[in-house]
């Protein structure tokens, strides 16, 4: 995004972000390069994210792994680790939002949701969370939304995942802070992502939500990046166990 700022305490930071390939994750990358900073990409999609990392043309890395798999994250961590380095900072940022009726779901699906919206954010901050101990420093950001917020119907378990995140980012940042790391939550509107724009985005569907936003324009993910990288910057060093909205005022 053009115009955008640039931190200078951003330069040459060691940034992980799991669900980094496309979308908000993709767009967030590209904010930190911007930046100057070292990104570590966590993701299932190789394909996106070796071309992502292909374009930036940076030193950025990505490793493959289900993030539902706690083994698998967990290994994925320790390999981009070896490659560039301890992160200084974590985004939270994988999800899937794919609609369901509450009325057919069972509990294997249930659980596959709270696994790939909620599960992993936890196990990657307690895996990350004592190198940022170590230097005294760091921050996490935790991506959530704006679905349960608003009352959004149509995904039940990926709304209440999604509720639940800011619980962890509270008390976390009650747990870490003493150690001066922050943890934060950026709460996205409906961004128009590619995945979005394919799958749910109709007129009928988005002028409705313009009418809700105080700011009736569609939100690009460029948005919620910028936020993150604000928040992951050390011009956001007394931002702490909060709500950072990015939805256009329709909360």
């Amino acid at each position: 995004m053009s115009g955008s700022a640039i931190y200078p305490s951003l330069k040459d930071k060691i940034i992980y972000i799991t669900g980094g390939a496309s979308g908000i994750g993709a767009s967030t990358v590209r904010a930190f390069d911007r930046q100057g900073a070292v990104v570590g990409i966590l993701d299932i999609d190789s394909t996106s994210a070796n071309q992502l990392v292909t374009d930036l043309a940076g030193p950025h890395q990505f490793v493959q792994c289900d993030l539902s798999n706690i083994d698998e994250l967990t290994s994925a961590i320790f390999k981009l680790e070896r490659k560039i380095g301890k992160a200084q900072v974590l985004v939270n940022n994988a999800a899937s939002d794919d609609r369901h009726d509450w009325r057919e779901i069972d509990a294997n699906y249930w659980n596959e949701r709270m696994d790939i919206n909620l599960r992993h954010m936890f196990f990657a901050i307690q895996q990350i969370a004592p190198w940022m101990i170590d230097e005294k420093c760091g921050s996490i950001v935790n991506v959530g939304s704006n679905s349960w917020w608003e009352c959004g119907a149509g995904f039940p378990a990926y709304a209440t995942a999604k509720s639940a995140v800011h619980g962890l980012t509270r008390t976390m940042a009650r747990e870490l802070g003493a150690y001066n790391i922050r943890v934060n939550t950026v709460v996205p509107g409906w961004i128009m992502t590619k995945r979005q724009k394919d799958l749910w985005v109709t007129s009928e569907a988005l002028q409705k939500q313009l009418e809700r936003q105080c700011i009736p324009i569609p939100i690009e993910p460029e948005c919620v990046a910028n936020m993150v990288a604000f928040l992951s910057s050390e011009d956001a060093k007394m931002c702490t166990a909060g709500n950072f909205m990015v939805e256009g005022g329709s909360i």
